[in-house]
Order: structure tokens, then C-alpha cells, then sequence
């Protein structure tokens, strides 16, 4: 038995019912050649590199599969004619290659953006970029800069200078306020 594996990419919008469709086609056409099917995983949404039919994402899909030397060149034309006319507005690109028979299965999957943590803090620590994360408990303003109270104008007297400080709303609960 010779083994293969399809990587495709679908639209990002592609639905559960036409995941469904897709794997219970591509099962059957194995079936049909008289062969196994060895996996179909969901690898999840990615950011593309370029743009593919005007799509900045895509869904991307691994299946493996085994079949037979007499029958691959007619499996393999079942699967490319599918994609091409009865998926063709889900599928977007699709690779198919042949595996070593004796190799291992075991591969790391790319961590998708529904993989990502939504946490920023525990992102940052895990890449090493802590030296983005926002101080906690303590005031780190911008420098104050000193301005008028009045814009200015002395009117007569002269201005009273105060100095701003931009902050973030976290950081107002640092503050008393003192404005009596």
C-alpha cells in the first residue's frame, strides 16, 4: 500500500455541515479505490502569508490516507477533479504528497490562531517579550509636562502652572483624589 497525505485550505467561513460533506466525499473515493483512510484533522485557522482568492485567512485540513498501486492514479484523479469542481468554492489550494511507507506519522502541527492564548500577559512571558508587559502596582506615567491652568492668559496675575500626567484608566486606581 502506498501512503499519501492532502494538505488543503479552505475559506475561513467554511462551515461544520460542509466539513462534514468534504471528509464523507474524500472517505468514500478511498473506500471506492479500495483503501484506508488514516486520518482527517482539522489543523485550524491561520493568518496566509498573501492574500488567497482576496481571503487574509484560511482553514487549514490533513488527511492521510493508504491505497493501493493499481488504484492511486485513479484516486488521485477522484480527488483532484472533486476539489477542482465540486469543492471548489471552499477548497482554495490543496497539496497531495506521498509518504514513506516506514516513517513515522507523528508531525507538529503549527499552533493556529484558535490556539493562541487570548491572555496578552501570559503570551508576552512565553515569547520572552516581558519587557512589554504594563507595570502593575505601581504609577509609570509619561513625563509630566508643565502647562497653564488657564491657557496661558494671566489675566492680571500671574498663571498658576500644574503639572499633566497621561495615564491609562488602570492606572487611576493608583490615585487619590485630592481636588477639594
Amino acid at each position: 500500500m502506498l501512503r499519501y497525505e492532502m494538505l488543503f485550505l479552505t475559506v475561513p467561513e467554511i462551515t461544520t455541515d460542509e466539513i462534514e460533506s468534504i471528509k464523507s466525499y474524500f472517505q468514500k473515493a478511498v473506500r471506492a479505490a479500495s483503501g484506508d483512510m488514516l486520518s482527517f484533522e482539522r489543523w485550524g485557522k491561520y493568518r496566509l502569508a498573501y492574500p488567497v482568492n482576496k481571503n487574509d485567512y484560511g482553514v487549514y485540513f490533513l488527511t492521510r490516507f493508504e491505497v493501493a498501486q493499481e488504484n492511486r492514479d485513479a484516486l488521485l484523479k477522484d480527488i483532484r477533479g472533486s476539489y477542482i469542481f465540486k469543492f471548489n468554492h471552499l477548497i482554495v489550494k490543496n497539496m497531495i504528497c506521498r509518504l514513506d511507507e516506514k516513517a513515522s506519522l507523528e508531525y507538529k502541527r503549527p499552533e493556529s490562531l484558535e490556539d493562541t492564548p487570548h491572555d496578552v500577559d501570559s503570551f508576552l512571558k512565553k515569547n520572552d517579550m516581558e519587557g512589554l508587559l504594563k507595570p502593575k502596582g505601581s504609577f509609570r506615567g509619561k513625563k509630566a509636562e508643565e502647562k497653564s491652568v488657564i491657557g496661558g492668559v494671566a489675566a492680571g496675575k500671574e498663571a498658576k502652572i500644574v503639572p499633566v500626567v497621561s495615564f491609562d484608566e488602570e492606572d487611576e486606581e493608583d490615585f487619590e483624589d485630592i481636588s477639594e
